[in-house]
């Protein structure tokens, strides 16, 4: 039987547990995974460009966008911030080919995985605790004192989230995050066909 590409994997977490460092991994070693690009209503930050980070759009866009239902998923994540993932960047992805590799906070993950069903494999990527989210993010140096305290009130509510996913990654060493991770996407590919969805 002929591999089957049309398949997503699903990495989430909450800010600062270095899901963005496992994708960016997982990505190298799979050329048949092809990164999807989230919508997201708000401006561009530092190096930040259109189409390549997020599809930048206003929240007035947004809206319109979600009216003619042209999302798979979608968030308001904070009063005016969406974020989302746009059909026709699944259609992009398939179309070539590829499998379909998502980097998306906790409830769009959960969102992705009930749309998807057995085509997608979700993992959740847990860091040891939020102390240590908190110091994460303040090493970052991107975000406000104000901000941070924001993410890690955030952070404590998403990981009750856990058990809703297929797998849940452990990011406490990164070597071993990353062969736990390379296991986990390697079996899922390796897998015979699975079901479509509804509109592919």
């Amino acid at each position: 039987m002929a591999k089957d590409n049309r398949k997503v994997v699903i990495f989430s977490a909450p800010s600062g547990s270095g899901k963005s460092t496992v994708v960016n991994h997982i990505l190298k070693l799979h050329p048949e995974l092809e990164f999807s690009i989230s919508a997201a209503s708000r401006a561009p930050r530092g190096t930040e460009q259109n189409g390549v980070e997020y599809y930048f759009m206003t929240a007035d866009e947004f809206r319109r966008r979600i009216a003619a239902d042209e999302f798979v998923e979608y968030e308001e994540v904070y009063a005016g911030s969406y974020y989302g993932t746009l059909k026709s960047e699944v259609e992009r992805i398939w179309n070539k080919g590829n499998a379909i590799i998502f980097d998306v906070d906790v409830k769009g993950g959960v969102s992705l995985k009930k749309y998807f069903g057995d085509r997608a494999l979700s993992i959740f990527i847990q860091a040891p605790s939020v102390q240590v989210l908190r110091e994460r993010l303040v090493g970052r140096g991107t975000d406000s004192a104000e901000a941070i305290e924001r993410r890690v009130a955030k952070a404590a509510e998403e990981m009750t989230y856990a058990d809703k996913f297929d797998r849940i990654l452990i990011n406490d060493d990164l070597s071993k995050a990353y062969a736990d991770a390379e296991q986990m996407v390697g079996d899922f590919l390796d897998c015979p066909e699975t079901s479509s969805p509804d509109w592919a």
